[in-house]
């Protein structure tokens, strides 16, 4: 008979999570992990298979928490330059307590080229964002809130491609005044 967990799954994703952002995937050792999680090396390898497997599970958390946020944001009944705002204002200031950068972005360049699995898993999630932004830009076309001459899914790119940059900028040290008059320059658009 197996031993019952005395953990919650749940939460050592999210540390692990943590801590893959913060180092990178290969910047973060089993250690790292055991400290991050509170686990053993056993319990860790006992529940997620291998370290590739807990990152994957930790990749999804984060992904599936932007996803829900995003749709919450597009759904919302705001005019498209607000929505677009909102995007890029938490690129400009993340929730407190969150390291700096994007898991998604970091894992891209890191593991996207090389590593098959993750680039794709990176690349339905990139998908879902534009989707979920082109649609909201169709809708304001179609109510006159941008131009029709506009191409929602450059739009969409451009919003994404944007906020990547930033992510970026900030993982360099750009300060916020800087960020800000990126979002401000990019929010022109609209």
């Amino acid at each position: 008979m197996a031993r019952p967990r005395t953990f919650e799954e749940g939460r050592a994703v999210e540390s692990a999570m943590r801590a893959f952002w913060e180092a990178g995937y290969e910047g973060t050792s089993t250690q790292d992990l055991c400290a991050a999680t509170g686990l053993g090396r056993s319990s860790i390898y006992n529940t997620f298979a291998s370290k590739h497997d807990l990152f994957e599970k930790a990749l999804r958390h984060y992904m599936d928490s932007r996803i829900a946020t995003l749709t919450e944001l597009m759904d919302a009944g705001l005019p498209v330059k607000e929505k677009v705002r909102t995007v890029l204002r938490w690129a400009v200031e993340p929730e407190p307590g969150e390291p700096p950068g994007c898991l998604v972005v970091n894992s891209l360049i890191e593991l996207g080229p090389h590593d098959p699995e993750i680039a794709a898993l990176l690349e339905r999630h990139n998908a879902d964002q534009r989707r979920l932004v082109r649609s909201a830009l169709e809708i304001a076309i179609s109510r006159g809130e941008i131009d029709r001459d506009k191409d929602p899914l450059a739009l969409a790119y451009f919003v994404f491609a944007t906020v990547s940059g930033m992510r970026v900028a900030a993982c360099g040290g750009a300060d916020r005044a800087a960020l800000e008059a990126i979002a401000n320059t990019a929010l022109s658009v609209f």
